[in-house]
């Protein structure tokens, strides 16, 4: 960073704010920020920057549309809270505003009897979390789903699928807030104070008196922008996807059961709002924050991922899974053994590629990966730090306790 061009962007004592609050992102939980804030402090000035010509583009737009329970998430966790009460809100948002979804119910469904006691551990978590589960013997699953193959499973019936970019519109719309798209943000210039100035990549110098941060994959580089050392950085996982060319040998939603050691809940199936069947997600390391297939290499992005020592970290602890999730990234046929496992009539013909997404997975300096929601406070500063899946399912809440902070931050200055 040049000093010279940085003198450009410093706020101005004595200048005029353009917004009260300043939100970087319009993912859906920016949008959601936005929108909260709008609602409990009317009059409160909001303007969104987001890099893309629209909203929802990266994380919100590229995910398999589900409505989470909440049933993985460790009880009393940010996940667990938000997830539960995130998912009967996103359905009542959705039916009040006309968005396509339906609570359809899914199976998580135990192939081998090694498998049991984390499925009846499941069972557990989800009494915990107050969240309505029923346990299936094997003819009991043939009932839901023909042609999945178990040993035994449950069935959640709040889960369900929804349009999120549908929902990221309209938070954005409903918010009255000013939306800038094509607005990437550059430089931060922060004084406690007087606030904070934001140049964008076109020369656009945009003032606030507190700056939220919800930039996904980009959240740690924003933080470091503000000049908070958030303690962790961003390692971008992509989850590839295929649709399913003979979508009538799934019904409704199938998971297998996750593995708990990692936040990431394994190939499953997916009916969603359009009819079709996504297979999907595995996780491999991406090669750039907005990695979306092996060809997209930018060596800064990996560079800097690669110099936290977190990384190496978790990669000597969990190279044994990470070699399965790259062995069905290269193979379709590898892929294809996983999806049998559910549903064995699936052959490797039935896989048609589909778009891919990237999670933007938090990992500490001990290789520790963040499993719940982060989120943290500097001086004129709110910073989501962690929010990947169900991040889109809990966005309404996570929305609310954002402009909870970002407006006691505003308050006291």
């Amino acid at each position: 960073m040049h000093y010279r061009e940085w003198e450009v962007v410093q706020v101005r004592r004595g200048s005029g704010y353009d917004c009260d609050v300043l939100v970087v992102g319009g993912g859906i939980v920016g949008l959601s920020t936005a929108y909260a804030i709008t609602r409990a402090a009317p009059g409160t000035r909001v303007t969104v920057l987001e890099k893309e010509a629209g909203p929802a583009r990266h994380q919100t737009g590229r995910n398999s549309g589900v409505i989470h329970s909440g049933i993985y998430y460790k009880p009393g966790s940010l996940k667990a809270r938000y997830a539960v009460r995130g998912a009967a809100e996103m359905v009542k948002f959705c039916a009040e505003y006309g968005i396509a979804h339906a609570v359809t119910g899914k199976l998580i469904v135990a192939t081998d009897r090694e498998e049991l006691p984390r499925l009846h551990a499941l069972v557990q978590r989800g009494r915990e979390n107050s969240i309505p589960v029923r346990e299936l013997g094997p003819a009991q699953v043939t009932e839901y789903e023909p042609e999945v193959r178990s040993v035994a499973a449950i069935h959640v019936g709040t889960t369900g699928v929804c349009d999120f970019v549908g929902v990221a519109r309209l938070l954005a719309e409903a918010s009255g807030a000013e939306i800038r798209y094509g607005a990437e943000v550059v430089q931060v210039d922060r004084r406690p104070t007087l606030g904070v100035a934001v140049r964008t990549r076109d020369g656009a110098v945009v003032r606030g008196r507190v700056l939220v941060n919800c930039a996904g994959l980009y959240c740690d580089e924003v933080a470091r922008l503000t000049g908070d050392e958030p303690g962790m950085r961003i390692v971008p996982f992509r989850g590839e996807y295929f649709s399913l060319a003979r979508p009538e040998l799934v019904r409704g939603l199938v998971y297998p059961v996750p593995d708990p050691a990692f936040p990431f809940l394994g190939v499953h199936l997916t009916r969603g709002i359009d009819g079709g069947v996504h297979i999907g997600p595995n996780a491999v390391p991406a090669l750039a924050r907005e990695g979306y297939g092996w060809g997209t290499v930018r060596v800064r992005e990996l560079g800097g991922v690669m110099a936290w020592p977190g990384v190496w970290r978790m990669a000597g602890r969990h190279w044994r899974y990470g070699a399965g999730e790259l062995r069905r990234s290269v193979s379709k046929e590898a892929f294809a053994r996983a999806v049998r496992r559910l549903v064995p009539a699936v052959t490797r013909d039935d896989l048609v590629p589909a778009a891919a997404g990237v999670r933007a997975q938090a990992v500490l300096r001990d290789g520790t990966l963040v499993d719940d929601f982060m989120i943290r406070e500097g001086e004129r500063a709110v910073h989501v730090l962690n929010a990947p899946s169900p991040a889109a399912t809990a966005s309404l809440p996570i929305g609310r306790e954002v402009a909870r902070r970002a407006l006691a931050v505003l308050g006291g200055v």
